[in-house]
């Protein structure tokens, strides 16, 4: 497959109903209410108010479940927003990059007839309209970025979170919990291994490693454990073999990137929503697909993909994303 639409993602997943596509999960970010102006007619996110931009993310996400299967899941990340907030313009550093854009916000001014300094719940807003529609909301996941754009801000904290919404046709769905374990550093009952961790002298010195017995991207630990005794410490290479669930904080930093697009998914964000929806050889849909990200990683991860976009400036930067070949995923 491996295909970009171009236009209204609308219109696109009307046409790929027609065409009998259908595609195991769906993982994307749509623009997030008042913060950019891409440029192009037609956009999402520039709507007069709150509730006209929830409404096209519906109608975006019902076309969506037309070419979901059944048993498929939907990954939608988004940011928030505050009431009076941008003015005319804005300086936004995104993934380590300072771009200023000159525009008139909708969450500007008194347009949206809420008090300014107010956060919107833009995210929850779409979440719970989704339900509303007919999506099972299961789960809301926190991205936390341990770098997060800085803030000037005196009477609040600085923002470092997002969130990302796990959603579902069915109560019963495709989803491969093992692909995304976490690595378990002592069994659940083990306390003398608690201990030695609280001693520092448990496990230490974890890192990733490939190993193909994991199976689907699959990644198993190893490590080393200091043990002190009377002989002055010794120490023993282990493999660990206890995982455990994946947990609904995900720890990822932003990361720079060359292009011009200023909305880019980090990659390892998106790894474990693929892994966890998708089995190699499958469809991964992204109908905001901008530089391309979603079908990057869908390749290096064996699986095929469709994005949908309607800034054909963006051709370049997904055309340079999907033909890394060397790209490797941590």
């Amino acid at each position: 497959m491996n295909k970009v639409y171009w236009g209204d993602c609308r219109n696109s997943l009307r046409q790929m109903k027609t065409e009998g596509i259908t595609v195991q999960t769906c993982v994307t970010s749509p623009p997030y209410y008042g913060l950019r102006d891409y440029g192009h007619n037609g956009q999402i996110g520039l709507e007069e108010t709150p509730q006209q931009f929830i409404n096209n993310l519906v109608e975006v996400f019902a076309c969506v479940w037309d070419v979901l299967a059944d048993d498929g899941t939907l990954w939608v990340n988004l940011g928030d927003s505050y009431a009076g907030s941008n003015g005319n313009g804005q300086h936004e550093q995104s993934f380590g990059q300072t771009k200023y854009t000159p525009f008139e916000s909708p969450t500007s001014g008194k347009k949206l007839g809420i008090k300014p300094k107010n956060l919107l719940g833009m995210p929850w807003r779409l979440a719970f309209a989704l339900q509303d529609f007919g999506w099972y909301l299961r789960q809301d996941i926190i991205w936390h970025k341990p770098n997060p754009m800085p803030e000037s801000v005196k009477d609040r904290c600085t923002k470092s979170h997002e969130y990302i919404f796990l959603l579902s046709k069915k109560p019963h769905y495709y989803f491969d919990y093992k692909a995304i374990q976490e690595p378990s550093i002592y069994g659940a009952d083990d306390r003398s291994s608690r201990n030695d961790l609280r001693r520092n002298t448990g496990m230490n010195h974890i890192a990733p490693k490939k190993d193909n017995r994991a199976g689907n991207g699959r990644i198993a630990y190893e490590g080393k454990r200091t043990e002190n005794n009377t002989s002055g410490g010794q120490e023993s290479f282990v493999h660990i073999e206890d995982m455990k669930n994946k947990r609904d904080v995900w720890t990822v930093t932003t990361k720079p990137y060359s292009g011009s697009h200023f909305a880019v998914f980090p990659t390892d964000l998106i790894e474990p929503m693929i892994l966890a929806g998708s089995r190699v050889g499958d469809i991964v849909l992204d109908p905001f697909f901008g530089s391309g990200t979603t079908g990057q990683v869908s390749q290096a991860l064996g699986r095929k993909w469709i994005g949908c976009e309607l800034n054909k400036n963006y051709e370049t930067l997904q055309n340079q994303r999907v033909s890394q070949q060397g790209l490797e995923l941590i």
